[in-house]
């Protein structure tokens, strides 16, 4: 049942921390940095014990097959797009998986998240996206599957580094937001805005929907801890957050900060001390 496998995710404080190691879907060499051993990856961030850990069906079940009880939930990516590279690809898409919340039962897990992404000029690319939430919705809304959907405002690569541009203007990401909870998501994953203290209109608009924030881009840890401690005195439910974690120069103590951040309400200097 639904409101069992949530519980999973946000268990006794109603937050949750899920960490995401799914980049190898996107055919990025880039994303691979530090995730080239996934048992390896997976082993140290689940022994520290996160709440959810994101992965795919094709490393899902490295992580099901650690034994014991208090092994991280499982939130599984079922699609697939190529919107990350530089220059980007003449046809874009976003595919999801075949049978996507069968295999999410198989798998044992929590949770499914698909992305809804809006970049410029790509309208073609944006109905995949709401075409592909709209077979998951009802897939899920039988078996009792959570959906996560993953609002993504997109820049043009162009006109940077390219890759994972990120647009942080915040009457886009309302917006989007209100698409993602109006298709029916129970869990929203949305960036942050280019101001932290905007973020509590991302809460509101989502109607009552938990949502986490995504990390984005690899920062200094003196930032994505100050940033996490002040996006969840706003409102958020929880993160998920990939890279800053598993490109650390040590995981299992990024992800014991940002656990206590989360679930205890720690800022970010108390929290940093917890990293060594």
């Amino acid at each position: 049942m639904k409101s069992a496998r949530m519980k999973r995710l946000f268990g006794t404080s109603g937050n949750c921390f899920d960490v995401a190691i799914d980049h190898g879907m996107f055919n990025e060499p880039g994303f691979l940095n530090g995730i080239e051993n996934m048992h390896n990856a997976i082993s140290i961030v689940a022994a520290a014990a996160p709440d959810a850990i994101q992965l795919t069906p094709g490393t899902a079940p490295i992580l099901q097959a650690i034994p014991g009880k208090s092994r991280p939930a499982l939130v599984l990516r079922t699609d697939i797009a190529n919107v990350y590279g530089n220059p980007l690809p003449q046809k874009l898409f976003s595919v999801i998986i075949e049978d996507a919340v069968e295999q999410a039962i198989v798998l044992d897990a929590a949770c499914v998240v698909v992305n809804l992404l809006m970049l410029p000029n790509q309208p073609e690319l944006h109905e995949a996206c709401i075409k592909n939430i709209n077979i998951l919705k009802g897939a899920c809304e039988k078996v009792g599957m959570p959906l996560m959907i993953e609002p993504l405002v997109m820049q043009d690569n162009a006109k940077a580094g390219g890759g994972y541009m990120v647009d942080g203007n915040i009457t886009k990401i309302l917006a989007l937001v209100r698409q993602a909870v109006e298709l029916g998501a129970d869990i929203i994953k949305a960036d942050p805005c280019d101001e932290v203290k905007d973020y509590h209109q991302v809460i509101e608009i989502a109607q009552g929907i938990p949502v986490l924030v995504r990390g984005g881009g690899k920062v200094s840890d003196e930032e994505i801890l100050t940033r996490t401690s002040a996006l969840m005195e706003q409102g958020a439910k929880g993160i998920v957050y990939g890279r800053n974690v598993i490109h650390h120069a040590n995981p299992a103590g990024m992800t014991k900060a940002l656990m206590a951040v989360v679930h205890e309400g720690l800022s970010g200097p108390s929290a940093f001390s917890l990293i060594s």
